[in-house]
C-alpha cells in the first residue's frame, strides 16, 4: 500500500481505477485534468463519484488545455456527455484549489514518499516539473496509463499510432517521459489484454459502477462486438498492488509531437550509434509489455465486489 496522488480526467474507466485505488492504496488527493471531459466536469465528476462511493479524498482542479496545441473535444462518444454515462444528476461545482500547486507542495513536503499515478493527459505533471523542477528527485514513482508500442498489434486507439491520453497533449507527454522521473508506463499493449465482461461488472453488486458503465459497454458492443470493457486506467493500480504481474522492458521514451504520428510513443530499440539520437540524455524508463491478465482481473474483481467489502466489515 502506497501514498498516492491520482491525476485523472475522470471518465468511466478512470472511475473504476479510483474505486480500486481507494480500496488498495492510501489516497492523498485527486488532481483533475482535461481529457475525457473538460477540467470543470472532471472536478464535478470526482466530487460526485467520491460522494456516491464513500471515498474520502480532497479534490483539486488542474490544467484546462494542452501545453502547446489547441484543445480537442472531450470523449463524449465513449464516456457519455458528462463522462460518467449521464446517469446521475451532478449538483457539484467545478471550482477547486490548484492541482499543480498541490502536487508540488505534497512532493516537496514528503520527498521519496509519494507516488504519482497519472491516468489522463500529462499536462498537470509537466506543469509541475516546469514550475518546480526540484521535484524530479523527490517523487517516489510516477505510474502512467498511456501510449502504445504495437505489441501483438496493440497500437493507437485514437489514431493508428496514438493512445488517447498521450495524443491529447503530446508535448506534455514528451517532456514527462523524457525526464529523469522514475516512471512506469502502462500502455495499451497490456491494458487491451485485461478485458472484463459486462456480466462480471454486474456481478460486483456495485450499483454506481454498473450504472456509469452502461453507455461504455453499449459503445464497446457496438464498435467492438464485445459486451465488456478493457480496464485500461485500473492497471496502474494493479502495478502498485503487485508489479510481478507485469513484464517490463527498460528503454528511453520519446513522443512524436506533430505530423500524422502525433502522440505516438517511441522507445529506443538499438544501441547502435546514430548521427541524430533523439533519445540522448533521456532516462531509461520501465515499459509494461506483458501482463498476467487473469491475476490482474481476479484481484480487481475481488477488491471491488460488494460481497467482499461486506465480509471485511
Amino acid at each position: 500500500m502506497r501514498d498516492i496522488i491520482l491525476d485523472t480526467d475522470i471518465g468511466v474507466d478512470d472511475a473504476f481505477a479510483l474505486a480500486y485505488a481507494a480500496r488498495t492504496q492510501r489516497l492523498l488527493g485527486i488532481t483533475t485534468v482535461f481529457g475525457n471531459v473538460t477540467v470543470d466536469q472532471a472536478v464535478k465528476n470526482a466530487r460526485l463519484f467520491c460522494q456516491k462511493m464513500a471515498i474520502d479524498a480532497p479534490i483539486y482542479r488542474g490544467c484546462s488545455r494542452p501545453l502547446a496545441l489547441a484543445p480537442t473535444a472531450p470523449a463524449a462518444q465513449v464516456h457519455g456527455a458528462d463522462g460518467l454515462g449521464g446517469v446521475f444528476a451532478n449538483p457539484f461545482s467545478g471550482e477547486a484549489e490548484n492541482a499543480v500547486e498541490f502536487i508540488i507542495r505534497s512532493v516537496n513536503a514528503r520527498p521519496g514518499e509519494i507516488t504519482l499515478v497519472a491516468i489522463g493527459p500529462l499536462t498537470n505533471i509537466a506543469s509541475a516539473l516546469n514550475q518546480a523542477p526540484e521535484i524530479v528527485s523527490k517523487v517516489k514513482e510516477l505510474v502512467i496509463m498511456g501510449g502504445a508500442f504495437g505489441t501483438d498489434g496493440h497500437a493507437g486507439n485514437v489514431t493508428p499510432f496514438s493512445e488517447f491520453n498521450i495524443w491529447k497533449d503530446p508535448h506534455a507527454a514528451d517532456q514527462v517521459l523524457s525526464s529523469a522521473l522514475p516512471i512506469v508506463l502502462v500502455p495499451l499493449d497490456v491494458t487491451h489484454q485485461v478485458l472484463v465482461g459486462g456480466e462480471a461488472i454486474r456481478a460486483l453488486q456495485q450499483p454506481v459502477l454498473e450504472a456509469i458503465s452502461r453507455s461504455y459497454l453499449d459503445y464497446s458492443l457496438q464498435k467492438e462486438r464485445f459486451d465488456g470493457m478493457a480496464l485500461h486506467d485500473t492497471l496502474t493500480i494493479s502495478w502498485l498492488v503487485n508489479p510481478d504481474w507485469f513484464h517490463c522492458v527498460e528503454a528511453p521514451i520519446r513522443v512524436v509531437t506533430d505530423g500524422i504520428a502525433s502522440g505516438q510513443t517511441q522507445r529506443q530499440l538499438t544501441q547502435l550509434a546514430s548521427r541524430h539520437n533523439a533519445f540522448a540524455d533521456c532516462t531509461p524508463q520501465r515499459i509494461c509489455l506483458g501482463v498476467d491478465a487473469e491475476a490482474v482481473k481476479r484481484h480487481f474483481l475481488q477488491a471491488l465486489s460488494q460481497q467482499n467489502q461486506e465480509e471485511q466489515r
